[in-house]
């Protein structure tokens, strides 16, 4: 029996005496769990929260963090590598090839530089457009909290005796080491704001928090500022980021539930018909074949979402009626139900797909657990309130499409992004072709004598047979560095038509993946969509490290914006030497100089850039990221062992070949 059939059956199948109960704790609310003084100090946490995230946005545009102030530094002296000899002497007519490979190049450099300064939105303009959205969302959660506090059936359940819930009823959530880690992380990022509610009871502490998420939904939208709000709360009323995620899947669950109960009507025909279209939509939205599942109707009746919603936070501290109230709207109409979890994800209709049809031939949102052909039941249990994206870089099989994002946990409904499946499998042979190749280990040679990649990029100058040798990775690398920009392009105009309903979304993506991202946060940035993007983590990302380009993107970024770097991915240094040396290469060093971006250095442990696949569990540990898959992470380790097993054994073997070398 799935989740929605148990929780429905036992909304239906209730005893009397559970009835009872539940009549009786049906007055359980804010009013009778705190005084007045206390729902004054939660409008004044609310409103000092709120107040520092705007701080952080205009932050973002003026403050450079002093730790990071840029620095002049003399450049370093570079070896003339262009005197190199290969196996074959040169002639005059390679040496013009050769020079003319290089002219490519730098063109390309330029051609580089000059798109991401155009795709970089004026400053002031950018600023003054998100805080006008912040704003004008901060002053609709405001005016909700205040309004729900200060009803008058708050006020009048404000005179009734406090009749919290033994503590023995309700277990109390405990974090894991893992919680503990991420939580600690948080309060250092999100500081708790002090508060008198902080010394409350965790179980008066976790029922507000659940209060403020349903009225956080009543707003009919769970926007990413929403999602950063309620975190931020959680960490100054000192909750675990875990309990909370455990709170948004239980109201999901108990929203779908009461969703299911609803009658098919013409709202439903409705939105089977624009789910219709939709699949029509070239690129194929995996996540609109599911548009129709949640049944849709006019409306949806208030008691039932009590039952169901209300009855199943009623066991933490809140009467099934006061949570239909907090809920608002979203208690009586399915519609809205519906388009939270996206519902109507197929209402673009193809039209944003004209401009990128030629340069993109495949993208879909893929489910990292189960099928797009999975029944009704299994999609719905895959539902929560929040999405996390994974982006793949390169490919050598099909599966690793999903495969590296299986350690995402449950607490954002996981999805990997396919895109250009072909042209990342022909980055992936090309890739472990050439680095089993000879010329890789010459190449690799002379990038380490350049002491930390300093220099490389402005102009790395190869004898003609490696240029020659190196061209069978470029051409696909550059060819995929291109789609990686349309894709990133196609995500945003995805996620502003709601292809993924309501929800906060977050982006996780290694190698090509982390610039799909880059490419979907400038476009964001440039259309002045705010309020979709919860968190990024871009890791060895092949795109600049130029300081106003990471400001753009972290102003449509409500969360974290994490940069994951290694000074040894040598392969990423040169598959991206063409970037000119005024951007610098984020998968190679620190931001520096941008409020609110975290830079996390891998070097100790990425030796290639192909490691990366096999280390996103590792990575988000590192980074104290909250949604981990524990036993997709022990996989990932088994894996780890096996290949830095290999690692050493290939060390070995060229210790020992370049002293026979030297010995001859």
């Amino acid at each position: 029996m799935s989740f929605l059939s148990d929780f429905g059956s036992k909304i239906k199948h209730s005893s009397p005496q559970t009835n009872s109960q539940n009549e009786q704790a049906d007055d359980q609310s804010l009013a009778t769990l705190l005084t007045l003084e206390q729902r004054a100090e939660l409008s004044l946490l609310i409103t000092n929260t709120t107040e520092n995230m705007r701080n952080d946005i205009i932050n973002g545009f003026d403050q450079i963090p002093k730790s990071e102030t840029k620095k002049d530094t003399p450049a370093e002296a570079e070896p003339d590598v262009s005197k190199l000899k290969l196996e074959d002497p040169g002639d005059g007519s390679q040496e013009a090839e050769a020079e003319a490979l290089q002219q490519q190049e730098r063109e390309a450099a330029k051609l580089e530089e000059e798109a991401t300064v155009s795709a970089t939105p004026q400053s002031e303009a950018l600023k003054k457009s998100a805080l006008e959205f912040f704003d004008k969302w901060s002053e609709s959660v405001v005016l909700r909290v205040g309004e729900v506090v200060n009803s008058r059936e708050e006020r009048e359940n404000a005179h009734h005796a406090r009749n919290l819930p033994s503590q023995s009823n309700n277990p109390q959530y405990v974090p894991n080491e893992r919680d503990k880690v991420a939580d600690a992380r948080l309060a250092k990022i999100y500081p708790p704001v002090r508060t008198q509610l902080a010394s409350l009871s965790h179980l008066e502490r976790s029922t507000i928090l659940k209060a403020i998420l349903l009225m956080l939904l009543s707003l009919e939208a769970y926007r990413a500022h929403s999602r950063t709000l309620i975190l931020r709360l959680a960490t100054s009323l000192h909750i675990s980021a875990g309990e909370l995620s455990k709170m948004e899947k239980d109201t999901a669950f108990g929203l779908l539930a009461a969703a299911s109960k609803m009658d098919a009507g013409d709202s439903a025909s409705a939105a089977q018909k624009a789910s219709a279209s939709a699949r029509k939509w070239k690129v194929g939205l995996a996540s609109v074949a599911g548009a129709a599942l949640i049944g849709v109707t006019g409306g949806l009746a208030a008691p039932l979402v009590a039952a169901g919603v209300g009855g199943l936070l009623g066991g933490l501290g809140l009467g099934a009626t006061a949570a239909a109230g907090y809920l608002g709207a979203l208690a009586s109409s399915g519609v809205l139900v519906g388009g939270l979890f996206g519902a109507y994800g197929g209402r673009m209709t193809g039209q944003m797909m004209d401009k990128y049809a030629k340069e993109i031939e495949d993208f879909a949102f893929l489910p990292v657990k189960g099928s797009v052909n999975d029944s009704e039941e299994k999609q719905h249990e895959r539902r929560r309130l929040r999405v996390t994206i994974g982006i793949t870089g390169w490919l050598t099989k099909e599966e690793e499409v999903t495969q590296p994002w299986r350690v995402l946990g449950d607490g954002g409904e996981p999805f990997a992004l396919r895109w250009e499946l072909q042209a990342l499998m022909n980055l992936g042979n090309a890739l472990g072709n050439f680095i089993s190749s000879k010329a890789w280990g010459y190449i690799k040679k002379e990038i380490i004598k350049r002491t930390i990649l300093a220099g490389l990029w402005s102009a790395l100058m190869l004898p003609f047979g490696i240029l020659k040798i190196a061209k069978m990775v470029d051409s696909p690398f550059g060819v995929a560095k291109l789609r990686a920009m349309k894709a990133g392009e196609v995500l945003a105009d995805a996620l502003i038509n709601k292809a993924q309903g309501e929800r906060p979304v977050s982006l996780v993506g290694h190698s090509l993946g982390a610039r799909v991202i880059y490419s979907c946060l400038l476009a964001l940035a440039r259309r002045e969509a705010f309020g979709l993007i919860e968190s990024v983590v871009l890791i060895g990302a092949p795109v600049p490290s130029d300081d106003e380009v990471w400001r753009s993107m972290r102003s449509v970024v409500t969360g974290r914006v994490i940069n994951v770097y290694s000074e040894n991915d040598y392969i990423l240094a040169f598959l991206y030497r063409t970037s000119s040396v005024q951007l610098g290469i984020a998968g190679l060093q620190e931001i520096k100089g941008v409020y609110g971006v975290e830079s996390y250095d891998m070097s100790g442990d990425v030796t290639g850039h192909l490691k990366y696949q096999n280390m996103v569990g590792k990575i988000l540990t590192e980074v104290g990221w909250t949604d981990v898959n524990e036993e997709a992470l022990k996989r990932e380790q088994v894996i780890l062992k096996h290949i830095e097993a290999q690692e050493k054994q290939q060390e070995k073997e060229e210790e020992k070949e370049a002293g026979e070398e030297k010995k001859s």
